[in-house]
């Protein structure tokens, strides 16, 4: 064996992670919203980085397009001056911007001036009510002690988001140090309160105090709701019936009234701020006959390089920190620019291919989706898989049928008699189907379902079948049934 040290030239390929390669990674991953927070952040940390005003409604004038303008479009000598890289020391900006009458009013708060009427109602914020303070302000009017209003005010805001007790009122008894008695009464005075049902210990509870609020209830709605409220659930009306000793039909009724109630009062109140919005990453439109695929770009403004610091990097000594420095962010403003071009275009190709090879979807509806894998759009467009699923990751497309995730077009299914994939998402319309038409007092199986997919040339199994029925919250034959 030999031991020692010795120079060899050895030829290998390797594939390196540099940073700007796990850059334009992530800048594909992103959707609109997460990619306009990152071109936010970048402008803040590159200096070289600017907004392009010509394509972001700050156009410039046609006649003078070679000029320079000052920030608010018009032509001045001094900003000339400046923008021609003239070095002027003395130069007092300040001035300059009182001269020039630039409104700096983003940058200062609202402040009251005596004697003018104006307003705005950008001094204004707006709040919604919410079940909390809406119960408050109903406390208000109460004839209950003072006392017993800091009680109220103490179970209130205990209260869940559902409009439900978590703490018993002997727990609440304790912890203020008063009576059982009292809190009952007070407990009792809010269950008076709109929405009908709150304050309420449990579902049972809270259904039987809107049927007395609506004063329709009975002893059999109330034995019902007490004694039997899991085989209601359940749709289980034959054990009641039989229970009670009275007809199903009967049953029937009074649980179709039960089911009109609302088992949770306090989610009227729920606040629109956990509403989430979806902003498309694409549009697909159709002109002409032709479906057009658009990129939104309208959430993240085009970019460019300063031409101030170009002419900067340009002028200054080539050994200089400056020059260094303004030459990193330089290639890194580029590389950007050029990634979300780059972006912006492979999301344009993913989206033509899926498009194109999902024409009858857009045309006739879900019923025509066809079954589609990230190999079949990488193959078309040649890029690699991975690089098809984070580019639809996330993102969303508006097209004339409504607003789809991109990964809705990529599911799997079965081949139809004609040889054709049918994607699970055509299955379960043809179930969706199926179950809308039958007849209430006798719904189809899941058994039933498979026979009458398989007469359209759709072979699957009835476990199948259930679990496209529970994923599409579906009940089952004997939950859906009606006496």
């Amino acid at each position: 064996m030999k031991l020692g040290y010795e120079l060899t030239i050895e030829q290998t390929q390797k594939l390196i992670m540099t940073p700007e390669l796990i850059q334009a990674i992530q800048i594909l991953q992103f959707n609109t919203q997460e990619l306009d927070a990152y071109v936010e952040e970048q402008l803040l940390t590159n200096p070289i980085l600017e907004v392009d005003l010509q394509e972001n409604g700050g156009a410039k004038n046609d006649k003078h397009e070679d000029a320079d303008y000052d920030f608010d479009g018009s032509k001045d000598g001094e900003a000339q001056e400046f923008s021609r890289g003239k070095k002027d020391d003395d130069f007092d900006w300040s001035e300059y911007l009182r001269e020039r009458e630039f409104d700096d009013i983003s940058y200062r708060q609202w402040e009251y001036q005596k004697g003018t009427s104006d307003y705005t109602y950008e001094q204004y914020v707006s709040s919604e009510i919410g079940l909390t303070e809406h119960l408050l302000f109903q406390l208000q009017f109460t004839d209950l002690k003072r006392s017993c209003k800091q009680v109220g005010k103490y179970v209130i805001e205990s209260l869940d988001q559902n409009g439900y007790m978590t703490q018993t009122v002997d727990e609440i008894a304790s912890h203020l140090g008063i009576k059982t008695e009292r809190v009952e009464e007070v407990v009792k005075t809010i269950q008076g309160f709109e929405p009908s049902g709150v304050g309420a210990g449990d579902i049972k509870e809270c259904l039987l105090i809107q049927l007395e609020q609506l004063g329709i209830k009975t002893p059999r709605m109330e034995r019902i709701i007490s004694e039997h409220i899991d085989d209601l659930a359940c749709n289980r009306l034959s054990n009641i019936a039989k229970s009670m000793g009275l007809p199903v039909k009967e049953i029937q009724k009074i649980a179709d009234i039960i089911k009109t109630l609302e088992p949770k009062p306090g989610r009227q109140f729920s606040s629109s701020a956990e509403t989430k919005y979806i902003v498309p990453d694409v549009t697909v439109e159709k002109i002409d006959g032709e479906y057009i695929v658009t990129v939104n770009e309208s959430s993240s403004p085009k970019l460019t390089v300063s031409s101030y610091y170009q002419r900067m990097l340009h002028d200054a000594d080539k050994e200089s920190n400056i020059s260094k420095f303004l030459t990193g962010r330089l290639n890194s403003a580029l590389w950007l620019i050029k990634s979300i071009e780059q972006r912006r275009q492979t999301i344009y190709n993913v989206v033509s291919a899926v498009v194109k090879y999902q024409r009858n979807f857009f045309d006739n509806g879900p019923k025509y989706l066809k079954t589609l894998t990230l190999k079949q759009i990488a193959d078309e467009i040649g890029i690699h898989e991975s690089t098809v699923s984070r580019s639809i990751n996330g993102k969303y497309l508006q097209s004339p049928r409504g607003v789809y995730e991109i990964k809705y077009f990529f599911t799997s299914g079965v081949n139809s008699d004609s040889g054709e994939g049918i994607s699970s998402e055509s299955i379960k319309t043809f179930i969706k189907e199926i179950v809308g038409r039958e007849e209430s007092s006798a719904p189809f199986s899941d058994h039933v379902i498979v026979e009458m997919l398989a007469e359209k040339g759709i072979e699957i199994s009835r476990r199948t079948v259930a679990k496209y029925r529970d994923e599409m919250h579906l009940p089952s034959s004997s939950k859906r049934k009606r006496y």
